[in-house]
């Protein structure tokens, strides 16, 4: 099965935006990322700041990189979205 199928087969409020509004939305989120990262990573790989500023764009780079090959490809949820904390969000 498709991933696009995958994904309209759950359960989703009804606020939840079209799928091309989604792609819309990641291709200007990924934009702005890489966009930021490479301004950061040439401003520390030229001296005019700190070189640990980059170390979290570049992990924020990454991290968004292989959210949809995880989420989409091996169609895990727990992973994509795992906290960094392991504690399981608590439900009122």
């Amino acid at each position: 099965m498709p991933w696009i199928e995958w994904y309209d087969n759950w359960a989703k409020p009804s606020w939840t935006p079209a799928p091309a509004t989604i792609g819309l939305i990641w291709m200007l989120l990924y934009s702005v990322i890489v966009i930021s990262f490479g301004f950061v990573f040439l401003q520390a790989f030229q001296g005019k700041a700190p070189r640990c500023l980059a170390v979290p764009f570049a992990i924020n780079l990454v991290a968004n990189l292989l959210f949809m090959p995880i989420f989409s490809e091996m169609r895990s949820v727990r992973v994509a979205v795992k906290r960094p904390d392991n504690n399981p969000r608590q439900t009122p």
